[in-house]
């Protein structure tokens, strides 16, 4: 197992990420394309820092993608933002690519809510279809894959398209055990029936409906979906927010016996 952390907000630039990644024995930092410092046309850094301080990377995307937006120059901007994102991936040797898969705008009804990519899910799906396209163009005989992560269950109309995707070797699956967690499994047996394309993990605790927790300081069975993940020899990113709080969650996988030096 490859153990790495998320981008911290309290580190000032990726550097400051790579060193602290180093510090602790992880062997890779997550790069966050929300901030405005870590956009595709902007990694160029990151592959001297790479060899520098004997980290990785791997690269999550903006949380707003939205490629199957059903304005044109919305979702042409997220397929170009998703091409830039995976030359970049290839530039600095990042063998991963997260991405969400979103619900998309719903209608409340007086009987019932409509999500607009359920209703169209014609439009939907051929959106689905050109990002797949465009994914195996980019990657083409690579190890690179783009991994989908949960984050609130999987409606019906998602599993679709997420199965779509992963007919493509250029897709994998990501499981956030706390998204799991705070969704009440109701993504576990989609996953679980999918299991031999996990290939990525978010880890941290969660409790009630708080997540992204110090691993130890919550309720959830931490040891099953490590256990999970090793078996499918996945890199797992530990998903806490600040460095101390990551910090600690190293000193209980060590305690744990998950992370040896």
């Amino acid at each position: 197992m490859q153990w790495g952390m998320p981008t911290m907000l309290d580190c000032h630039d990726l550097e400051a990420n790579a060193a602290l990644c180093r510090r602790l024995g992880l062997q890779f930092v997550e790069i966050n394309m929300n901030l405005p410092m870590y956009q595709a046309d902007g990694l160029g850094q990151a592959a001297a820092l790479s060899e520098h301080y004997g980290v990785g990377f791997t690269i999550h995307l903006d949380e707003n993608f939205a490629p199957a937006d059903f304005n044109p120059l919305v979702s042409e901007a997220y397929l170009e933002t998703m091409r830039r994102t995976l030359r970049a991936a290839i530039r600095i040797g990042a063998p991963v690519v997260n991405m969400h898969l979103p619900r998309g705008i719903h209608f409340k009804l007086p009987d019932r809510v409509v999500y607009l990519f359920d209703r169209f899910r014609g439009e939907y799906l051929s959106r689905i279809r050109a990002l797949r396209s465009l994914c195996e163009e980019e990657i083409g005989g690579r190890e690179l894959r783009v991994c989908i992560e949960n984050t609130n269950g999987y409606l019906d109309f998602q599993q679709e398209a997420a199965d779509l995707l992963l007919e493509s070797p250029a897709f994998s699956l990501t499981w956030d055990v706390g998204h799991s967690y705070t969704a009440e499994f109701d993504d576990a047996p989609f996953l679980m029936a999918r299991k031999d394309r996990l290939t990525h993990f978010h880890i941290h605790d969660a409790l009630g409906r708080r997540c992204h927790l110090t691993l130890g300081e919550g309720d959830l069975a931490l040891g099953q979906r490590l256990e999970l993940a090793k078996a499918c020899g996945a890199r797992c990113v530990i998903e806490t927010k600040t460095p101390a709080a990551l910090e600690k969650s190293v000193e209980w996988l060590h305690g744990k016996g998950w992370i040896c030096v």
